[in-house]
């Protein structure tokens, strides 16, 4: 079970959006918090990624940058740059058209791909999108960043039939090679992220049994015997790894997969309830109901309207 993949086929990438940022000169804009992560990716020369909070980072050409929901934050052309906001209707015309948008002078010597993506909002299970500072990628760490840059780049150049769901495509393609490359770095745990629970193996073993078989009625010490430790392991590693414990994400993960039946089938709440570990129908609504507000039926019927 390739537990990423599963992952990113439940809450992947959602909407995204994107436009080629050409700059010269003096030039810089502000992003404020948006529900959406952001990704910005440089194709040519470079910029300067501004967080509240964080040193300014220089970011060069074949370097990607990724940023959780919620980060408002700053591209410019040097570490001081006074930013401006955003021309959202300069950018809604180029995300239409394809064209590109324009900041300070010419000739333009930096070209970034800013993109913008929401994960699948019925589902709670972070897959990097609770990251505490940006993820930066280099291009050095992974040989196959610049050909997803010019696919991406193409992409936005010619916007058709199909292309938001391109992009979606694309972007879980850099969201793994972000994991790939941060694995291999063997960075620090980040409590509630994935990269906390690729790099831990027993946390890897469990969420493999989980996701593999959500039918079945786990519980810690099932999974405990599954993963051969005991269970005070199993929740130490949990705890460490993704902020909960095993339990929670079991029930997390159910009610993530039952959001998105619920939304884009017909099953009966009887089938989705045997589907996702609930012995009978009762018991699946009252967990939906905590997990959730409201009983499954309800759900599914706001969601269609």
């Amino acid at each position: 079970m390739d537990i990423l993949a599963e992952a990113l086929r439940v809450s992947g990438a959602r909407g995204a959006l994107g436009v080629v940022l050409k700059a010269g000169g003096t030039w810089g804009m502000w992003k404020d918090s948006s529900p959406a992560a952001a990704l910005h990716v440089v194709a040519h020369g470079a910029m300067w990624l501004h967080v509240p909070g964080e040193k300014p980072l220089e970011v060069h050409a074949g370097d990607a940058v990724l940023l959780s929901p919620g980060t408002a934050h700053g591209i410019a052309g040097g570490p001081d740059t006074i930013m401006g906001p955003c021309d959202r209707k300069a950018a809604a015309q180029a995300i239409t058209d394809g064209s590109a948008l324009h900041l300070g002078s010419t000739p333009a010597h930096t070209e970034v791909l800013v993109l913008r993506y929401e994960q699948d909002p019925e589902v709670s299970t972070p897959v990097l999108t609770s990251l505490v500072r940006p993820m930066h990628v280099r291009s050095r760490e992974n040989a196959q960043l610049k050909k997803t840059v010019e696919l991406l780049t193409a992409e936005l150049a010619q916007p058709q039939i199909g292309t938001t769901a391109a992009l979606n495509s694309l972007i879980d393609l850099l969201l793994i090679q972000f994991v790939r490359v941060c694995l291999a770095r063997n960075p620090d745990k980040q409590p509630g992220s994935w990269l906390g629970a690729m790099r831990d193996p027993v946390v890897r073993d469990a969420l493999e049994c989980v996701h593999a078989r959500p039918e079945h009625p786990w519980t810690t010490e099932s999974l405990a015997a599954a993963t051969a430790v005991s269970r005070t392991t199993l929740s130490r590693h949990f705890r460490s790894a993704l902020g909960q414990t095993p339990g929670a994400y079991v029930t997390q993960w159910r009610m993530d997969l039952a959001s998105v039946r619920l939304r884009d089938t017909d099953e009966p709440v009887e089938s989705i309830s045997g589907a996702v570990g609930y012995a009978s129908p009762h018991a699946f609504s009252r967990a939906f109901r905590r997990a959730r507000g409201m009983p499954p039926g309800e759900y599914r019927s706001r969601l269609r309207k």
